[in-house]
């Protein structure tokens, strides 16, 4: 059935999930380029004890973030396909049920490289901040998306409407 669509359309569907991605891809390196020249100024010190407290919580936050997002991920793309539409084309409404998916997994995501800008100001050293981008950058990359995922929603959308 993935044989009727081209893979060059289902492709060119995906252009403004991969802009979601760049700009949050940009906002990592914005973070990263801020601290590097404004650190100083931006740094608000809080005692040590505090910050490791604050930095444990994060860090387990981002964490259990990434098993989440998965399955908030899995969940979305399973409705994707299995919620009935009244409007529009298939193809019209799978790009705009994916696009909500890619947003709410590159948002989770991004939180985790927000958390390292936050642990910066807060005044911690530039691992934390490359440690929290790092996982942030992975796990863009874990939940880039994909034209396999957006042909299974257009596949099954397209036997709804027949």
């Amino acid at each position: 059935m993935l044989d009727r669509f081209e893979p060059e359309l289902l492709k060119s569907d995906l252009t403004m999930p991969w802009a979601i991605v760049g700009i949050m891809l940009a906002m990592l390196v914005a973070y990263v380029i801020v601290c590097i020249i404004f650190g100083d100024q931006i740094q608000t010190p809080l005692p040590e004890a505090q910050r490791v407290l604050i930095r444990t919580i994060l860090y387990v936050v981002a964490i259990v973030t990434f098993p989440m997002t998965n399955l908030i991920r899995h969940i979305q793309i399973r409705l994707n396909q299995t919620m009935p539409y009244s409007h529009g084309t298939p193809e019209i409404e799978a790009k705009n049920r994916y696009l909500v998916t890619v947003i709410v997994s590159m948002s989770l995501i991004e939180a985790v490289g927000f958390f390292g800008f936050v642990m910066f100001i807060l005044g911690d050293n530039f691992n934390t901040l490359y440690i929290f981008s790092g996982l942030s950058a992975l796990g863009l990359f874990l939940y880039r998306p994909k034209v396999d995922e957006y042909a299974k929603i257009v596949v099954a959308l397209t036997a709804q409407k027949t």
